[in-house]
């Protein structure tokens, strides 16, 4: 199993984590400027969880998003300025900006796409592993999906079927502790979520999802017993969102106390502590990576704001597959 180099993946999740909570930081502002239609969902206090799962993942492995997914894709490697075109709605877009936030796949990239419908993204990685397993590859498939989705029907299908056959899957739960406004002690009886899994025969794991050595860790470990034909299994990653589910959000549901508390956890902060106490960066690298996640992200909200809208011929485009070449 791979062990958390601080030098290697500490060093360049920091990098990835700075970049993302940059990106992030900015949808709440463009959804008030109205350059963003409809829902945006930022996981700004989340990257740990994204960032230290893709540092498991081989460039043959597919992952599977949500509504809250432009960290997972950024963290795989998608380009900030097509991403931000197409959260924007622009033609430079992935999806030619008419996908937007909750609909950003990138096939090269292994990117199922972000998913609106709440647990969709379950089914898609439980399908693309059967694929993997049934080509003979040792591709591995991910799934992120929140607290509420645990209680989608979908998860205990896939759950007993991946079990069953031994799929190559990692099933990866963003546990932020409120589906939208509905807290888990609400909307859940057994707020271990890890029973879930454990009840169908999947090795169930409770990581801290605010520490990136400890999600890559549990992502490694899953990810290895995967490709080695041992089948799924289910991390629960504690973490938390710093800003609302969504622009405009009232944010009633929790008290400043409760923010103030995970803020205190930051992943990012905990990280620089980490690494400037093992000599990996000095406060000047730290001010560098700082300035350059700043610049990467203002380059691509340039990009995207520079992007023309898809012309409304193009509305019929890319709705039905042309089929796969023989």
């Amino acid at each position: 199993m791979q062990e958390f180099d601080q030098r290697r993946q500490g060093l360049s999740g920091l990098k990835t984590m700075a970049m993302i909570r940059a990106f992030e930081s900015r949808m709440p502002v463009l959804s008030e400027e109205r350059l963003i239609r409809g829902s945006t969902h930022p996981s700004a206090g989340m990257e740990a969880v994204a960032t230290g799962v893709s540092l498991a993942l081989g460039p043959q492995d597919s992952i599977a998003s949500n509504h809250r997914g432009h960290a997972h894709c950024l963290a795989r490697g998608s380009d900030p300025g097509r991403t931000m075109a197409e959260i924007l709605g622009r033609r430079d877009g992935y999806g030619g900006g008419k996908g937007g936030s909750m609909h950003i796949g990138v096939a090269e990239l292994g990117i199922l796409g972000t998913n609106g419908i709440v647990g969709a993204g379950i089914g898609l990685a439980t399908g693309a592993a059967l694929a993997a397993q049934m080509q003979g590859s040792d591709a591995v498939s991910v799934v992120y999906f929140g607290d509420g989705a645990a209680n989608q029907g979908v998860l205990a299908e896939a759950l007993n079927l991946a079990a069953i056959w031994k799929l190559p899957v990692l099933f990866v739960c963003e546990n932020n502790h409120y589906a939208q406004s509905a807290s888990i002690e609400e909307m859940i009886a057994q707020p271990d979520l890890k029973q879930r899994g454990l009840a169908y025969g999947v090795p169930s794991v409770d990581v801290d999802g605010m520490s990136l050595g400890d999600t890559f860790t549990a992502a490694a470990e899953g990810v290895e017993r995967a490709r080695s034909g041992s089948g799924p299994t289910l991390i629960i990653a504690d973490t938390y969102r710093y800003l609302g589910h969504m622009a405009g959000d009232t944010e009633i549901y929790r008290n400043q106390v409760e923010v103030e508390q995970w803020q205190a956890k930051d992943p990012i902060a905990r990280l620089v502590s980490q690494l400037l106490e093992a000599g990996v960066i000095t406060t000047s690298d730290w001010e560098d990576i700082q300035e350059e996640a700043s610049r990467v992200v203002q380059e691509a909200e340039e990009f995207a704001r520079n992007s023309p809208f898809p012309d409304a011929s193009d509305a019929t485009q890319d709705v039905y597959s042309k089929g796969v070449p023989a």
